[in-house]
């Protein structure tokens, strides 16, 4: 039995074979997650909303959410996460909006009753996301945090400080 040498031409050429991969061959650090990942495994979304009542001044539903909308699913917290979703800012700047509310659909919480708080994430970002993309939908790389806060707009019950965003591409 004869041992093989590698060439140096064959070497260069193997370890170089790597960088020419697509991106998305390449394993991402991020865990690529939907909108139902964040309801805790057991509780259906049907569930999740209780009653309501009609306002009829502003003739709008308004959803009374049970105990099963604030449960999150705390096998996420502290993951690395990709999330699509839409943007409803919070806090804008001329640069752009530094904090917003990451919802599962385009509108929720401005013209409609909000989402419940398992299905709404509160998403910081340096640098600001510009004005212009608000009504793209839009990919939330960075970590999940699993904990209920109160904004002006709803309870939410997950954050991300975002590594990355970008527009979602269909």
């Amino acid at each position: 039995m004869t041992a093989s040498r590698i060439t140096r031409r064959q070497f260069v050429l193997a370890t170089g074979a790597g960088t020419l991969l697509p991106v998305s061959a390449k394993a991402s650090p991020f865990r690529e997650i939907i909108w139902d990942d964040l309801i805790p495994p057991g509780v259906p979304y049907s569930e999740i909303i209780a009653d309501g009542e009609i306002d009829v001044q502003n003739d709008t539903w308004n959803p009374i959410f049970d105990e099963n909308a604030t449960k999150l699913n705390t096998a996420l917290d502290g993951a690395a996460v990709k999330l699509p979703g839409y943007i409803i800012p919070l806090d804008t700047g001329a640069a752009g909006v530094t904090s917003f509310v990451l919802v599962p659909y385009v509108g929720a919480c401005l013209h409609v009753p909000p989402p419940p708080p398992n299905q709404l994430v509160f998403v910081t970002t340096t640098p600001p996301w510009p004005s212009e993309k608000l009504w793209d939908a839009i990919w939330v790389y960075g970590r999940l945090s699993a904990r209920l806060q109160s904004t002006e707009i709803a309870e939410i019950g997950y954050q991300i400080a975002a590594e990355n965003i970008e527009v979602y591409e269909w």
